[in-house]
């Protein structure tokens, strides 16, 4: 019997400077006491690897992102849902989601926003973002809510971004509690936990217009998910 090796070596250099929506805090309860807090480090950034398997080498590049996140409680105890989106469509950058609070903080709805052009932050004012959930169905593994069609309408004047995110295809369907065993599977259908995450994969397009003038459209491919904890809402 033969034994394999593998070596790996990558570089992430950024392209679009470390960013955070405001603080990078997003804060829970009558007095703040809970937050989640997230830095995307990297946006978007060039990425070189080499990778060897056995002594046969292979150079290829790419785009690639770096985030970090943490916070002083569970996200399943602080958040129902989240759509999650990053991508790049000809000069420009975007990262966006839309975080449904649990129950507990009245499904209150946190928009995150950014949006650059050719390396420069040109919007990340949530406040001036709109969501849209379009083409709805629930997914028949999970049994979750969820929308063929995202899009963010940023608008600053005269000025108005429309972020399309369209799905093709899925590429996971993931219940929590199939990856569960023993007690902590028993324990999670005692509380009746129906957890899931899908990936999807579609194009991202920006449209830009000033007034009601398209002005400029760029498309591209791009992979965004919704992550579940809760139960789907009537």
């Amino acid at each position: 019997m033969t034994s394999s090796w593998v070596a790996v070596d990558i570089t992430l250099t950024g392209q679009v400077p470390a960013w955070r929506p405001e603080t990078g805090h997003v804060v829970f309860g009558e007095q703040g006491e809970q937050y989640f807090a997230w830095l995307p480090s990297v946006p978007q950034g060039k990425v070189e690897a080499t990778y060897r398997v056995d002594g046969h080498t292979t150079t290829t590049t790419g785009i690639g992102y770096q985030d970090h996140n943490w916070g002083n409680a569970s996200m399943l105890k602080l958040m129902h849902h989240w759509y999650w989106a990053r991508g790049a469509a000809g000069p420009y950058s975007v990262i966006a989601s839309y975080i449904t609070a649990e129950k507990a903080y009245s499904y209150a709805e946190v928009p995150i926003f950014m949006l650059a052009r050719d390396g420069e932050l040109i919007a990340a004012d949530a406040a001036k973002v709109a969501f849209e959930q379009l083409g709805g169905y629930t997914e028949a593994e999970t049994g979750k809510p969820v929308t063929g069609v995202t899009r963010y309408t940023y608008t600053d004047g005269d000025e108005r971004y429309v972020v399309t995110f369209t799905r093709h295809s899925d590429l996971a369907t993931v219940k929590f509690i199939d990856d569960l065993k023993g007690p902590k599977k028993a324990a999670a259908k005692l509380i009746g936990f129906d957890g899931a995450y899908l990936r999807f994969a579609g194009e991202l397009r920006v449209d830009r217009y000033r007034s009601e003038e398209l002005v400029e459209s760029h498309s591209d491919d791009a992979l965004w998910e919704l992550m579940y904890f809760g139960k789907a809402r009537p």
